[in-house]
């Protein structure tokens, strides 16, 4: 993966607007934190292979980076994006690493499930 280039990046997006792709979407703040310290309080959120179709698409910040997908009815929204890549089979890849290099966020969007 590279950092975010956040025009690159806004390409490959508005390539998947107006047609059916599958979205992965999870945080995490450290699902086993808690292992070490009871009273962390972990939060997390995780969607997978769900198929949406997005009118338009934004990366916007200086990074990290935010991404929002206007679907008919409402949002999808990630933040805390600093890194990418589109891999061989075309699937849009981003993660949001924290200053240890932990995963704390994966965005990706695909034609194919994951």
């Amino acid at each position: 993966m590279q950092l975010i280039d956040s025009k690159k990046v806004q390409e490959i997006i508005d390539s998947f607007a107006n047609q059916n792709v599958y979205i992965h979407l999870e945080t995490t703040n450290g699902a086993y934190a808690t292992h070490k310290d009871a009273s962390f309080f972990n939060a997390s959120a995780f969607i997978r292979n769900a198929m949406i179709q997005f009118e338009r698409g934004k990366i916007a910040g200086d990074g990290p980076y935010r991404i929002g997908l206007k679907l008919p009815s409402g949002w999808v929204y990630g933040e805390g994006l600093t890194h990418f890549e589109l891999d061989e089979q075309n699937r849009l890849i981003m993660a949001g690493l924290d200053h240890s290099g932990k995963l704390a966020i994966a965005f990706e969007l695909s034609k194919t499930p994951f």
